[in-house]
């Protein structure tokens, strides 16, 4: 298991390396400057504000010098908000997007699985079709859609929730609906089918044969493997959620950092654009790490290779 723990970790800082290198060449590709936007700007004043951010060296200096910075933890300095670095940013908007994610993800849990499973039970049968029927408009609306929609009809004209901020419990209510329906319907679709195509198991077969209850055929021997998909998809939502939805903190005005994100890009504000790009890829590997190692707790007969 430490050789296998030790070969990931490997591999995780090896897909970093790569996501860096590929966001900060792809950055530097682009015609233009972060400044090209500042009107009546003399030349000398613009030239002295790249050299302030050393950007008027090679691009290859560049690339050495904020791999390096990386390596200590440096995300650099922000370019749009003065003062402010990378990390600051982040550390920053992190909690009230950790929150969200929080409820989100419990909601998403403790809602789709069971609905997944019941479908399952009730298959071809009206609970089965009803809920399905749900699951597919889940997925068929954007999630920024279902957010304005919200928005519109609880906030704005039955005045039930607040419509921005997150200043209150009630003000998650919305957001974090917008944030799960998409995610509900797809993992209580994904829970039915794992389920139903484990059922058809000769091994399943084998345990009602025995005479073992039913409840104790779908929970002990059906569900755990019937769990493996919708763990492996659990690990890059979560990271997701994580990281914020830009659509729904921009709707709601969260103060978040997937509003940073966005802001980044427009303003081509390469240190955050950079920053956020590596605190996802981080997320998202480690995630996928942890789901990995999950595998063998669901199901001991999976084996970790260790070679």
């Amino acid at each position: 298991m430490l050789k296998y723990v030790l070969k990931r970790m490997v591999l995780m800082v090896l897909t970093l390396y790569i996501v860096a290198t590929i966001t900060f060449f792809m950055m530097h590709s682009i015609p233009g400057s972060p400044f090209n936007s500042l009107e009546n700007v003399q030349p000398m004043v613009l030239a002295a504000i790249q050299e302030k951010y050393r950007m008027n060296d090679p691009t290859h200096v560049q690339y050495a010098r904020y791999m390096g910075d990386l390596l200590q933890g440096d995300l650099g300095p922000s370019l749009k908000y003065q003062g402010m670095t990378v990390s600051e940013l982040i550390s920053r908007g992190l909690p009230t997007t950790a929150q969200l994610a929080l409820y989100s993800i419990l909601v998403i849990v403790s809602v789709s699985i069971p609905l997944g499973i019941y479908a399952a039970l009730k298959n071809n049968k009206w609970q089965d079709g009803l809920t399905m029927a749900l699951a597919t408009i889940g997925v068929s609306v954007p999630s920024f859609i279902m957010a304005t929609v919200l928005l519109y009809i609880f906030a704005m004209q039955l005045r039930w929730v607040p419509s921005i901020g997150l200043e209150s419990g009630r003000a998650f209510i919305l957001p974090v609906f917008a944030l799960v329906a998409y995610s509900i319907a797809f993992l209580t679709r994904l829970t039915r089918s794992s389920l139903m195509d484990v059922m058809n198991q000769d091994y399943i077969r084998t345990a009602r044969a025995k005479g073992l209850p039913e409840s104790k055929v779908i929970w002990k021997h059906a569900l755990r493997n019937a769990l493996l998909p919708v763990v492996t998809v659990l690990g890059p939502l979560i990271a997701g959620l994580i990281t914020g939805s830009f659509a729904i903190e921009r709707i709601f005005a969260i103060p978040g950092i997937g509003g940073h994100f966005v802001d980044s890009i427009q303003n081509r504000d390469y240190p955050t654009i950079m920053g956020m790009t590596m605190f996802y890829c981080t997320l998202l590997v480690s995630m996928v790490f942890i789901v990995d190692l999950l595998y063998v707790v669901i199901d001991p007969r999976i084996k970790v290779d260790n070679s």
